[in-house]
C-alpha cells in the first residue's frame, strides 16, 4: 500500500509540474469567488470588514472547507471518468490493490497537494480580510473526520460515475447543496435540527473546525467522539457501495465503456 501511495504521489507530481497553469489559475479563481462573496456581504450589510467579528472567520473556515470537499467528493467520480475516457479504467480494476485502494491511494496523494494550494488561498484571503483565524493543533482531529466523511461520500459518488458514467450534472448539484450546509453554523442547532445536523455527512466536524479556528473554543471531545462515528459510517457505506457498484459494471460488461 505504501509502494502505491509514492506511485500514485509521483504520478500526481508529474501532472502538476506539467501544467502550472490549472494550479494558477485553481488559486486566482478561488480566491476571486470568495472576495465577491465578501464585497457583496460588505454591501449589503454596510459593514467593514472589522465590524463582522467572527462572523468573519466563520465565513472564512467554511468557504475553505467546501473547497476542501467539493474537491474530494469529485476526485474519484472525475478520475472514474477520465480513465473510462481514455480506456484504462479495466486495467486500474485489474490492478492486484483493487480499485478503492487505488482509487483512495490517488485521491490521498493528489489531496496533500490540493492542500497546499488551499493553505495559498487561505493567506491571500487572510490578506485582504484581515481574519485572524487560529490553528491550534488540535484541528488535526476534526480534519480527520471531515476527511473520512468527505471520501465516504467521494466513494458514494465515484459509485454513480461507475454505474451511469455521466454525473456532471449531478456533481454540480451536489457542490451547491455542500455549500448551503457547510455555510449554515449548524453547530448552533438545538433540539431535532442538532440530531439532523449530526446525521448529515461533514457537519458534525465542520462545526468543530469553525469552533476551533473561528471562535478559538477548545475542542468539545463529546461531539467529537459524533464527527468520529459519522466519519467511520459514511466511509464505510461508501466503500460498500462502490463494491457493489464495481460488481454490476462487471456483471452489465460496462466497466471498461463510456
Amino acid at each position: 500500500m505504501i509502494d502505491l501511495f509514492i506511485g500514485e504521489f509521483k504520478r500526481t507530481w508529474v501532472q502538476t509540474l506539467r501544467y502550472p497553469s490549472e494550479v494558477i489559475g485553481g488559486v486566482v479563481i478561488l480566491t476571486a469567488v470568495f472576495y465577491g462573496i465578501f464585497v457583496g456581504a460588505q454591501y449589503m450589510t454596510g459593514s467593514s470588514g472589522g465590524a463582522f467579528g467572527d462572523r468573519l472567520d466563520a465565513i472564512v473556515v467554511g468557504y475553505v472547507i467546501w473547497t476542501l470537499v467539493v474537491y474530494i467528493v469529485n476526485d474519484i467520480a472525475t478520475n472514474l471518468q477520465m480513465e473510462a475516457r481514455t480506456g484504462t479504467l479495466e486495467q486500474v480494476f485489474l490492478s492486484p490493490f483493487g480499485a478503492p485502494k487505488v482509487f483512495l491511494a490517488r485521491a490521498i496523494a493528489s489531496l496533500t497537494l490540493r492542500l497546499l494550494l488551499i493553505l495559498a488561498v487561505l493567506a491571500i484571503i487572510i490578506a485582504m480580510t484581515g481574519s485572524q483565524i487560529a490553528f491550534p493543533p488540535m484541528l488535526l482531529l476534526p480534519l480527520i473526520t471531515l476527511l473520512l466523511s468527505a471520501y465516504g461520500l467521494a466513494f458514494f459518488i465515484g459509485s454513480f460515475a461507475l454505474v451511469l458514467k455521466k454525473v456532471q450534472q449531478v456533481l454540480s448539484m451536489f457542490q451547491f447543496v455542500l455549500f448551503f450546509l457547510l455555510a449554515t453554523p449548524t453547530e448552533d442547532w438545538t433540539g431535532p435540527a442538532r440530531l439532523v445536523a449530526n446525521v448529515l455527512p461533514i457537519l458534525p466536524s465542520t462545526g468543530l473546525l469553525r469552533d476551533l479556528m473561528a471562535r478559538n473554543q477548545s475542542l468539545d471531545w463529546d461531539r467529537w467522539a459524533i464527527a468520529l462515528l459519522n466519519g467511520v459510517i459514511y466511509f464505510t457505506i461508501g466503500t460498500l457501495l462502490f463494491r457493489w457498484a464495481e460488481g454490476q459494471a462487471k456483471r452489465q460488461g460496462t466497466l471498461g465503456s463510456y
